[in-house]
């Protein structure tokens, strides 16, 4: 699977929040299915959503954001709704 293709689904057809802030409020709030983090992403971030599933993108957080189609760096992002991606199976 191409976690980057699934990713741009997901943020196309379904719900994704971006950025630590955004991410924190979904995972505080319970409505966070999966966090996805940059692998230059501080690791700390890790233990604010111990209960959360997460999954390390193989990629800086440049790489993260031009994934999601975006033209600026994203270090982390939280898909609520998969929508058409196959995300939460990676």
């Amino acid at each position: 699977m191409d976690v980057g293709r699934e990713i741009r689904k997901a943020i196309e057809t379904g719900a994704v929040k971006l950025g630590v802030d955004q991410t924190k409020k979904a995972v505080r709030d319970g409505s966070a299915k999966l966090v996805i983090l940059s692998k230059n992403c501080p690791d700390e971030f890790l233990l604010d959503q111990s209960q959360t599933r997460t999954l390390r993108f193989d990629g800086t957080n440049a790489d993260l954001g031009s994934a999601c189609g975006k033209p600026f760096s994203i270090s982390v992002l939280a898909v609520i709704e998969p929508g058409d991606s196959d995300i939460l199976g990676a």
